[in-house]
């Protein structure tokens, strides 16, 4: 209940503010660090101590990443694709630090794991097809 809490009030306030208005916000014991990209909204939470700029920076990188693997990422890509935006995020961090500033790198382990994932598909299309021939 307090996490949905927190999402709730963190995009009330991210959602309501005018965009001309600065992109740090401090709420509780953390800043709240957002950027809009078309009508998407990326939102970080921080540490008072950490920098907002770099916080910025990260998120900069992760859509310009989302982008590169989706070309010109949108809503339905994130919505119908959640899983793969995850990886791509997991990717580039570890422990809300940056593990790879290389772009390249990160879509080519991303297209590492789309080979697998396609792989894995066409060898579970195929075990069913056995499967359901010895019926």
């Amino acid at each position: 209940k307090e996490r949905a809490r927190a999402v709730r009030d963190v995009t009330n306030l991210v959602l309501s503010r005018p965009p001309k208005q600065c992109a740090f916000i401090e709420w509780k014991d953390k800043k709240i660090i957002y950027k809009r990209y078309a009508s998407l909204f990326f939102v970080a939470a921080v540490g008072n101590d950490d920098n907002e700029l770099i916080t910025l920076e990260k998120i900069h990188l992760f859509v310009e990443i989302l982008d590169r693997y989706f070309g010109n990422v949108c809503e339905l890509d994130i919505i119908f694709n959640f899983h793969r935006a995850y990886h791509i995020l997991d990717e580039l961090m570890i422990g809300g630090y940056i593990q790879d500033t290389s772009k390249k790198e990160v879509l080519k382990s991303c297209g590492t794991m789309d080979d697998m994932m396609d792989d894995e598909k066409e060898s579970g299309a195929g075990g069913s097809r056995r499967n359901s021939s010895k019926k």
